[in-house]
């Protein structure tokens, strides 16, 4: 039997309603925003979170690869030239190794990755695995944690900087250049979606590809909170 498609504002009303299952709601964010861990536990999350940066231009560059679209291709490449730069120091991930440093972690030991965990690992590379396999729309949908992203990115700079004094405002450079950023992206991510998943099967579809992505973040935090016991 033929399922008719949702209505605009249902579709997105939708996805919007999963936002409690973003990572922010985390026990482990609750403690970080409070300023309850300890030095050795926010090396974990900075060293374990810049395994999840890295893998986002490979994940971008497989949604490229499989989309036909050449609009939305164009549209696309932004977002890795973000995270990768336009030249040496001049990118996303290298802000995130700038925060790293802050929080005590020498480079070498962010870039060998010594410190990921292995369910930390496994979430990432289950995502990008899921952005080289699926249909590009549906690798698009998982993405609209972006909606959720702008306001925990702020409060974020405020509460770091309230709790962890050793912390400087230019280390926490990755999240004050991205709050407007990640913002107009969730808005483009989300006029994408809206656009391309026209029929019932491809909105459910849509909405279930965020659930995992959700799902993704939600273990890698569990991850690190298991390693830093």
């Amino acid at each position: 039997m033929l399922v008719e498609p949702l209505a605009e504002s249902a579709f997105i009303a939708a996805l919007r309603g999963l936002s409690h299952r973003y990572w922010g709601t985390h026990p482990f964010h609750h403690r970080l925003h409070a300023g309850e861990l300890d030095a050795h536990e926010l090396r974990l999350w900075a060293a374990n979170r810049w395994y999840y940066q890295q893998a986002l231009p490979q994940k971008d560059a497989a949604i490229i690869s499989n989309c036909p679209l050449p609009e939305i291709r164009r549209q696309w490449l932004d977002r890795i030239v973000y995270h990768d730069g336009t030249s040496a120091g001049s990118s996303g991930t290298e802000r995130w190794l700038r925060l790293c440093e802050a929080v005590g972690l020498d480079r070498e030991e962010v870039l060998d990755e010594r410190h990921v965990a292995p369910g930390v690992r496994f979430a990432v590379d289950a995502y990008v695995t899921f952005a080289r396999t699926k249909p590009w729309w549906e690798a698009v949908a998982s993405g609209l944690t972006e909606m959720f992203a702008g306001h925990l990115m702020r409060q974020r700079v405020a509460d770091m900087l309230a709790h962890y004094s050793w912390i400087a405002p230019a280390d926490l450079a990755y999240f004050t250049n991205r709050i407007d950023k990640v913002a107009g992206e969730g808005k483009d991510t989300l006029d994408i979606v809206v656009r391309h998943c026209v029929t019932r099967e491809q909105q459910d579809r849509a909405i279930a590809a965020l659930s995992f992505k959700c799902d993704v973040l939600w273990s890698v935090l569990d991850a690190v909170e298991r390693a830093a016991r």
